[in-house]
């Protein structure tokens, strides 16, 4: 469910583009001009010669989205020479499992599944991309080993290996809040988190409500908290923790497990919190929310979630005047560093050829990225992008977040079994929410895993 809000995301400052004619004439934007970094490219273009070859890529990305990506890929065609044919599937994912294993897959597969790109790699269906591709990655990516070991898993003999370039990522460690509001107010932006409880109790002393929380989404209702709980475990744990938590090597009932639960439950429990009391939490529709944020006066101050939620702002709401965010920040007395959680798309060879390898070896470019993030919709965590070209300053500030992560860790709810992450996580969320305990929750929770086994 959450895969599918965030592709469905109204890109900030999404700008026109015109359809991409053959041959190289309708480049988005000409080469040499503007701030971009045309060195990569002309380097690139130099160094790799594809001429009369073709590269298929299959990816996630359709509709608005497909325009963007065949933008950024008429800059590969026309510095090696290649053609590219790009498709997409409404069931992208029974898809690719469908070509890979008939024989007949794309030289270049894009996935936001990682739990899916393992089991393609496990099956010894993936090409590695080396370890020199891991070190270009640990080197050059903000958090470079957090990327590295997201796109790193067993092979067919069961011996971990690279496989998977992450390219363009979301977002979900921000707080939604409205400056004027705050200016209002004489409220300043919390730095810590120790400054994000403060300033939620100064809300309530000063006699308004702090947060807006609602866990509503029909079949999918709960799992708004899995991202808090998500965020705030990498706020009071070591990242390893999170990695063996997703993988069910720390049981869901552990204590630090269940104190991340807690935590979300010292927002979301305390009816003086949150707007409509605690016991509007888990009925609130999560789209409906953050409404309260744009009340005369505001119905609540702050509303925590990722960067597709301004789809449903009200009519003609300007994010970075009306609304604005700031990274939900980490405790500054804990040595956790500035962990990010969020999502994105992995690229995977799955028919190998000197196309697809020099590929991977675009990607590794600043242009690649500068393309897409030009047009909006792309957020980049390449350390030599010039963030000046981002679309706008929503998305730079976003940008920004990611360059300054030194922890990255993709939505864990996405990487468990889908009976946990889509299933009893939402639900045992729903009854914590609701007022039952955290540890019975957690316990209830760790039940239905271990019958997966």
């Amino acid at each position: 469910m959450k895969k599918t809000l965030i592709s469905a995301v109204v890109s900030l400052g999404l700008c026109s583009t015109a359809a991409l004619a053959d041959g190289h004439a309708n480049l988005k934007f000409a080469p040499g001009e503007g701030a971009f970094n045309w060195a990569s490219y002309e380097e690139f273009k130099n160094a790799t010669d594809l001429s009369g070859q073709t590269l298929t890529i299959f990816g996630p990305w359709r509709g608005d989205d497909q325009t963007l990506v065949e933008n950024m890929l008429a800059y590969f065609e026309a510095a090696t020479g290649a053609s590219v044919d790009y498709a997409s599937s409404e069931n992208y994912e029974q898809q690719i499992v469908i070509d890979t294993q008939a024989g007949s897959p794309p030289n270049i597969a894009v996935l936001p599944q990682p739990g899916l790109i393992a089991n393609l790699a496990a099956k010894g269906l993936l090409t590695p991309l080396g370890e020199d591709t891991a070190n270009w990655m640990k080197e050059n990516y903000a958090a470079g080993q957090s990327w590295v070991d997201l796109g790193s898993y067993p092979n067919a003999n069961g011996e971990k290996e690279f496989f998977a370039f992450s390219y363009k990522a979301d977002v979900k460690s921000l707080v939604w809040y409205s400056p004027e509001n705050f200016e209002d107010a004489g409220y300043d932006v919390p730095q810590s988190m120790e400054e994000l409880k403060a300033l939620t109790d100064q809300i309530v002393a000063d006699g308004g409500t702090p947060w807006c929380i609602g866990l509503g989404s029909g079949g999918a209702t709960g799992w708004p908290a899995t991202d808090w709980v998500e965020d705030l475990l990498l706020r009071t744990q070591t990242p390893d923790v999170y990695d063996q938590w997703v993988n069910n090597e720390l049981k869901f009932d552990d204590p630090k497990i269940i104190a991340a639960i807690e935590e979300f439950g010292a927002f979301a429990r305390n009816d003086a919190y949150v707007d409509g009391g605690a016991g509007a939490v888990a009925t609130t529709d999560f789209r409906d929310s953050p409404k309260g944020l744009f009340a005369s006066p505001p119905k609540c101050y702050m509303h925590r979630q990722a960067s597709f939620i301004p789809s449903f702002f009200p009519d003609g709401t300007v994010v970075g005047e009306d609304v604005d965010f700031f990274y939900f920040p980490a405790y500054a007395d804990k040595d956790l560093g500035k962990p990010v959680l969020g999502a994105g798309t992995l690229a995977i060879i799955t028919k190998d050829s000197p196309a697809a390898q020099a590929f991977i070896d675009w990607l590794k470019t600043p242009i690649a990225h500068e393309i897409w993030m030009a047009q909006g919709g792309l957020l980049s965590q390449h350390k030599g992008v010039n963030p000046d070209v981002y679309a706008n300053e929503a998305a730079r500030k976003q940008g920004d977040i990611l360059l300054n992560a030194t922890t990255f860790r993709f939505d864990g709810s996405d990487l468990m079994p889908g009976k946990i992450g889509a299933g009893a996580f939402w639900t045992g969320m729903v009854d914590y929410a609701g007022g039952k305990d955290a540890k019975e929750v957690a316990s209830e929770i760790q039940k239905t895993w271990d019958s997966l086994n």
